[in-house]
Formats: C-alpha cells, sequence, structure tokens
C-alpha cells in the first residue's frame, strides 16, 4: 500500500496561500455595482498588476461601496489612475522623500523654495505638478542672470525643461512666458558691434518640442507704446535706418503627452474591457469600450471613445462653478493678440516697490492657473522671482510651488509681497520655506 506523503509546514502554508489568493481574487468583494466592474476587468487587473497591487487597490475600494453606480465608476478610475501613477513614480530614484512631503502638506498653501530649480526639480517625484507657469531669467538681462553665451544659456535652459517633462504631470500644460531681446550672442565676438536681435521665443518653441512638449499655442502680449526714442535714428528719415523696438512678448502653451501604453477605465461604465483605438494627439493614446452592458453607446453599436487626458477634461465632477472660467476671462483671451500694461515696479520717487528687478504681471499666471488647472492642484514657477504666480495661484485655492536662486537679495522682499497680498477678500495664504542648502522646512504663517 502506497504511504502518503506528509507535506512539510512550509509547503503545506504555500500551498495555503496560494488557496487563500485564489479564493480573494474569485469571491464577490462588494455585492454591488463594483463587482461586475471587477468581473470585467479582472483578466487585465491580474495581467497587468501585481497581487500586492491587485490587493491594495480592492483595499482602496472599500470605502466606496456604498455608493451609486457612477460614484463607483468615478472612485474606481480615481483609486486605478492614483495606482498607475504611484507605479511610474516609482521608476525614478532620485527623488527626495522629506523635500516631497513638503510639497503635499496641506499646512500651506504657499511653498517657498529656496535653491536652484533644476536641483528642486531633480528632488520631485514624477508627475507631481499639475501645472507649470514662468518667465525664465533672459539671457545677460540682468547682473544675476549672466552666461558666457547664448548657447550655454541655452543649453542650462534645455536640460531645466528636460527635468520639467518628467515632474509635469501627463496630459499636463506648461505656460512659458518669453521675449524676444537685442544683444550679443557672443558666439562670433564680444565686441559691442556683436549686438544683433535674438529670437528667443523661436528658440525656446524648438528646445520644448525636442524634448517631448507638443507646441498648441502662441499668444503674443502688446506691452503697449514704446517710451523710448531709441532706434527711430533721428535726422535720417532714409531706407535702412528705422527700425522698430520691441513692445510684445511671447506667451508659449506647451501640452505634455507621454504615451502611456496602459488601459484606463471607460468612464462611463468603469469597465477595462476596452481596445486601442488611434492616437488622438501625438503622444496621446484613446481607448473604445467593448463592454456591451455599458450605458453609452452609438447608433452602430460603438462604444465610448476616451483617453486618460478626456478623463481628466471632461470630468463631471471637476465641473463645478469652483472650477468654471467667467465670461470676462474667456473673452480677454479670445484672441491670440492680447493686451495688458506690464508691472510697474519702481514708483515716483524711484523705489522699486516690489523689491525684484523682473516682477511678473499677475495676468498670465492667472489664466494659466484658471484655463489649465483645477482646485486644489499644485501650480509650478520654476523661477518664481516675486512669486507672483504662487501667490495666484494659492488665491484661486490652489497650491503655489516656487523655486527661487537669490534667497539673500530677495527672501525679505518676498515673504513682504506675500503678507501684503493676503487681504480678507482672498484665499488666506499661508506660507511656508525649504531651504535646498539646509534641507530643511519652517513654517511662515503670514
Amino acid at each position: 500500500m502506497a504511504i502518503k506523503a506528509k507535506k512539510s509546514p512550509k509547503i503545506a502554508k504555500k500551498i495555503s496561500k496560494t488557496k487563500e489568493s485564489k479564493e480573494y481574487n474569485q469571491r464577490p468583494m462588494f455585492k454591488n455595482y463594483f463587482d461586475n466592474i471587477l468581473q470585467t476587468s479582472k483578466s487585465y487587473l491580474k495581467k497587468e498588476f501585481s497581487e500586492s497591487e491587485y490587493k491594495d487597490l480592492l483595499s482602496k475600494l472599500q470605502k466606496y461601496k456604498h455608493k451609486k453606480p457612477k460614484e463607483y465608476v468615478n472612485s474606481f478610475n480615481k483609486e486605478y489612475s492614483d495606482l498607475v501613477k504611484k507605479r511610474h513614480q516609482k521608476e525614478y530614484k532620485e527623488s527626495d522623500k522629506k523635500f516631497n512631503n513638503f510639497i503635499k502638506s496641506n499646512s500651506s498653501n504657499i511653498k517657498v523654495i529656496w535653491g536652484d530649480c533644476l536641483g528642486a526639480l531633480k528632488k520631485m517625484d514624477s508627475e507631481s505638478i499639475h501645472c507649470m507657469v514662468t518667465s525664465p531669467p533672459y539671457y545677460n538681462a540682468r547682473e544675476y542672470s549672466q552666461w558666457e553665451n547664448i548657447n550655454d544659456y541655452l543649453d542650462d535652459m534645455r536640460t531645466i525643461i528636460r527635468e520639467s517633462y518628467r515632474v509635469l504631470d501627463n496630459n499636463r500644460v506648461w505656460v512659458f512666458n518669453v521675449g524676444d531681446i537685442f544683444d550679443n550672442p557672443r558666439t562670433k565676438t564680444k565686441s559691442v558691434w556683436g549686438k544683433q536681435r535674438i529670437p528667443l521665443g523661436a528658440y525656446f518653441m524648438s528646445i520644448f518640442e525636442s524634448e517631448g512638449f507638443t507646441f498648441i499655442d502662441d499668444f503674443i502680449w502688446d506691452k503697449g507704446e514704446v517710451q523710448s526714442q531709441r532706434q527711430k535714428n533721428a535726422g535720417k528719415p532714409y531706407p535702412f535706418y528705422q527700425y522698430p523696438l520691441n513692445c510684445y512678448e511671447h506667451i508659449l502653451i506647451f501640452h505634455k503627452h507621454r504615451l502611456d501604453p496602459i488601459r484606463y477605465p471607460c468612464p462611463v461604465c468603469g469597465s477595462l474591457k476596452v481596445n486601442g483605438n488611434t492616437q488622438s494627439e501625438v503622444g496621446l493614446q484613446s481607448w473604445e469600450c467593448k463592454n456591451l452592458k455599458c450605458s453609452e453607446r452609438s447608433a452602430s453599436n460603438r462604444g465610448k471613445r476616451f483617453s486618460a487626458k478626456t478623463n481628466i477634461t471632461q470630468s463631471l465632477q471637476r465641473r463645478v462653478s469652483n472650477n468654471e472660467i467667467s465670461k470676462d476671462m474667456v473673452n480677454k483671451w479670445r484672441r491670440d493678440i492680447i493686451k495688458f500694461s506690464p508691472v510697474i515696479k519702481i514708483n515716483s520717487k524711484g523705489v522699486n516697490t516690489l523689491g525684484h528687478t523682473a516682477p511678473f504681471p499677475e495676468d498670465i499666471p492667472e489664466m494659466a492657473v484658471r484655463n489649465f488647472s483645477y482646485e486644489g492642484e499644485k501650480i509650478l514657477d520654476p523661477f518664481a522671482g516675486s512669486f507672483t504666480s504662487a501667490i495666484v495661484a494659492a488665491k484661486l485655492k490652489r497650491v503655489g510651488v516656487g523655486v527661487e536662486l537669490g534667497k539673500k537679495s530677495f527672501r525679505k522682499a518676498i515673504l513682504k509681497n506675500i503678507s501684503n497680498n493676503n487681504d480678507l477678500f482672498s484665499n488666506k495664504l499661508v506660507s511656508e520655506e525649504y531651504d535646498l542648502s539646509k534641507l530643511k522646512s519652517r513654517n511662515l504663517q503670514k
């Protein structure tokens, strides 16, 4: 008679765990609409995610189990997307946990970061910023922004833009304000006769696109009538003597679309039973729902077509009054040539009231924040200057994150500017500092 071998405790434990895992994946979890979602999506979930990730997803979904079907779908989309992002963020190993906790903290709505912006970007989690808006330091225009030549300047800007592509959330927007300048590129000579028109706008368009961004729009900011008599060449009203003065700047709009092959749930039924449809934009994968029980199907029985981007832009949960853009704002930015006055920083007594040599008009960050973000999201200005972008973001109930190199020169003026903008009619501004050189944060309740 054959003797049945006795299983070792280790093998028996492994079999028991496997059986438990199998039962866990098969039994109904919620006894509601979630079971339907998971049933139609299970094969893909098990293929795409580890068992621990899958269990973590189910655990997080438990808190939504009493919601109505449409709310289940929205909850599933949110938790699924968060899981996908978390996994993507783990691929980058250089981020600093303490620094990112400072940015994520709810203790303040203005994050003042002192240090080099490239160093700050390299410490940030991937795809953790929802919108970027800035005006970079212009080539050799200020004493604190000097380069040997235009090529060195553009190389530095390219490195920063490349890192920002990783940090900006997928399918989001960077608003970049820059003006063309008249200066010496110093590539051929350093003599005064080497000065020429330098088309920074064109150079930056090329850099952004070569680093993966998609160029969308170029607003021309008309800064008004010129206040100088330069270049009129008075007394020589003849051909080749007359040249215009620069009275405009570019406001460039770029999208980030990192091609993501992972499936996203149908926004109508929540199912992952979807097929790749096409790329609706370069780098943007779209999908078509193949769940025959989905409530939205075309006359030809085609399923809902969507993308990770449309799941953001068409979310009914975000189409609330707090995110609505006023008619005045829509009309103001309806034309791609827009006129508003630059910031006047010098008062009648010759005093710089803002304490910074290159203040930023509120019009640009207001447009960026209102048009390309939702309440509660993080807005980053890597060249924060007087912190106008962060202040505007906080007033509009976002979190304003700014990086500034000149702590020694501008700290007092920046904190004063934040304090002066904290009025009774705006969202309360609470600022917090983080010095990258000292690796510590300090609360600055204002």
